[in-house]
């Protein structure tokens, strides 16, 4: 029994030395999808694209600074016998557009493919990411949409419509070779 605890002594340590140090297994990173963005400034259409690519345009909202600030209207003042009349203030806000209104086309999975079935295995992964939270019905209904939203927003797409790079982070389609 003695032997055991020794061996036991001497080899715990070793077993527990190896363990520290190595590196933690780490979450994925989250993509960023903004660098799938393309703003072609107005030009109609989708952006020429690889053969077979199938592009989704989506609305960038404008995007409104509102800044409100307090201007002094009267100073403090203080009459002769010592009393003090405080200071008026008054509010004054002012908008300025930090960023246009516009179209925005990214990469979209193609309509051929989103069946009933790709549907499905899109609310099976937004749920396994609490997401969406419905029965699966291979319908891409309004819940699905809006989880689609919340998955995409969180990676810079505030869109109701798959992206390709949101379908690839997923894991329902395969990246392309040398796709990021």
């Amino acid at each position: 029994m003695t032997q055991i605890r020794r061996f036991l002594a001497a080899t715990l340590p070793l077993a527990l030395a190896a363990c520290v140090g190595g590196a933690a297994p780490q979450a994925p990173s989250r993509g960023d999808f903004t660098a799938e963005l393309i703003d072609l400034k107005g030009d109609p259409g989708p952006p020429p694209g690889p053969k077979g690519a199938c592009w989704q345009a989506d609305i960038r909202p404008a995007v409104i600074e509102t800044i409100s600030e307090q201007v002094l209207v009267a100073a403090e003042t203080t009459d002769a016998d010592g009393r003090t009349t405080p200071a008026v203030f008054a509010t004054e806000t002012s908008q300025r557009i930090v960023q246009d209104r516009g179209t925005v086309w990214f990469r979209a999975p193609c309509p051929a493919d989103i069946t009933p079935d790709f549907v499905a295995t899109l609310q099976r992964a937004l749920k396994a990411r609490g997401l969406y939270l419905l029965p699966l019905t291979g319908s891409l209904d309004a819940p699905t949409r809006s989880a689609i939203r919340r998955y995409q927003r969180e990676r810079g797409l505030d869109s109701d419509h798959l992206s390709l790079a949101a379908a690839r982070d997923l894991g329902l389609v395969a990246a392309a070779p040398g796709a990021p």
